[in-house]
């Protein structure tokens, strides 16, 4: 039987959700395999060290923050013919909310009025007909 060495349970993100991908200080972005307030397993085709202190941009409920994070394993996870995907695990310095969270990447619900610019016909230039639309 294995004990549970994690202070705070982990949870996983909806692929809609906006813990679903983290985003390095350099830029690249991580994929979020699962996420705690304490820390995150990661996956993306950056090589992260152990040992190494990384800053990532979080989106939380709170909005975007800059954690600084450790390190704490990586290895590779997948090869092809040109690409190495790692898998690492952070652990952040503070505690980040990691609550459910929607905000930045829901759609708003389809509405029944056009969508987009209309351009005048040839024939007649002051015309708001588009020619040939469905």
């Amino acid at each position: 039987m294995t004990v549970e060495r994690r202070d705070a349970a982990r949870r996983l993100p909806a692929p809609d959700e906006t813990l679903a991908s983290l985003r390095l200080r350099t830029g690249q972005e991580l994929a979020v395999v699962n996420i705690s307030a304490r820390g995150a397993l990661v996956e993306g085709t950056t090589r992260l060290l152990p040992g190494t202190h990384v800053e990532v941009h979080v989106v939380t409920r709170e909005g975007r923050t800059l954690v600084r994070s450790r390190v704490m394993h990586a290895s590779v996870f997948a090869v092809a013919a040109d690409i190495l995907e790692y898998r690492a695990g952070l652990a952040f310095d503070a505690h980040v909310n990691t609550a459910p969270s929607w905000v930045a990447t829901t759609r708003p619900a389809p509405s029944s009025a056009p969508t987009g610019s209309r351009y005048p016909n040839q024939n007649n230039p002051g015309s708001t007909t588009v020619e040939g639309a469905c």
